[in-house]
């Protein structure tokens, strides 16, 4: 099934997490949010009525659960795909902010996404049927090293089934043990996806790229058909069998909150791109989007 049918399922894979999210000085609004959670909302609001998104996650039994839960209903997205898993809960994290960026604080030893892979039958009937799968580096961090490689195996049984992966590597080295782990693995799962979606920055702290061309090349000798290299204000790189292509960034007049900036473009990005528009196209799409988004406070604006 090409990621491009004409009512494609989308479906992401991670980590949906309480949210205390800033609202003045000392003071905080409880919300839900999550790398890939964030794009699959976003992706949700891109895509037409027809196209259905999904969220493939393990949540607890517990009442935090069941009101995140309710959440990702009332935003439009699918939650057959939800595990829950008695005795564990969600994950919380806090944002805080300084002149727009932001710095996170974690507590998710005992949620229940940390389990999502761990059965391959439950991957499987998840993966089934979808036009694209989509996950991220935090995705993999969170799962013990046999759970990742059997979603790894999941994903690679999907792609000869017809699905697209879309792969945001989300390089995040307080998840990993160190360094070169979360290098091999991310490596390990770019070959596994048909479209990366770096950010340049992260990506020449660890792997030592020296712009974005570099990294958008060592994703492509992986086997990405598709590369998008994101580089904060600077130009955006694109490589496809085809060649190489620079886009100019969308201005931004004030930066309030750079939260979800590489999860909001990815979603303005694929949902052009599954729509058939040309790259071009595609990548200003995914701009827009992210430009609206950081001039707000929050992971998710309306």
């Amino acid at each position: 099934m090409s990621a491009r049918s004409l009512n494609p399922r989308i479906i992401s894979v991670g980590e949906c997490m309480v949210e205390m999210a800033p609202t003045g000085e000392g003071t905080f609004a409880m919300g839900f949010a999550g790398d890939t959670l964030n794009t699959a909302w976003y992706l949700r609001r891109a895509l037409p009525p027809e196209a259905e998104v999904d969220y493939l996650t393990a949540v607890g039994t517990d009442a935090i659960s069941d009101r995140m839960l309710g959440f990702l209903r009332d935003a439009g997205l699918g939650t057959s795909r939800v595990a829950r898993i008695p005795d564990r809960t969600v994950g919380l994290y806090l944002i805080e902010l300084t002149n727009g960026e932001r710095s996170f604080a974690y507590w998710r030893g005992q949620s229940a996404a940390r389990l999502l892979a761990r059965d391959p039958a439950v991957l499987a009937a998840g993966f089934a049927g979808a036009s694209m799968i989509y996950l991220s580096g935090i995705t993999l961090a969170i799962l013990e090293p046999a759970d990742r490689s059997q979603l790894l195996a999941a994903l690679s049984a999907a792609r000869a089934a017809g699905s697209a992966v879309a792969f945001d590597p989300n390089l995040r080295p307080r998840l990993w043990p160190d360094a070169a782990t979360m290098c091999a693995a991310i490596m390990e799962a770019a070959r596994h996806a048909d479209i990366v979606l770096p950010s340049h920055e992260d990506e020449a702290a660890f792997f030592g790229d020296e712009d974005a061309a570099a990294t958008a090349a060592r994703y492509a000798a992986a086997g990405a058909a598709l590369v998008v290299v994101k580089d904060g204000a600077g130009p955006m790189v694109t490589l496809t069998p085809e060649g190489q292509q620079s886009h100019a960034p969308e201005t931004v007049r004030q930066v309030v909150d750079t939260t979800a900036a590489g999860d909001s473009f990815n979603a303005g990005f694929l949902a052009a791109h599954i729509a058939g528009a040309p790259l071009a196209e595609a990548v200003r799409a995914g701009a827009r989007l992210a430009a609206r988004v950081i001039g707000q406070r929050g992971a998710l604006v309306t």
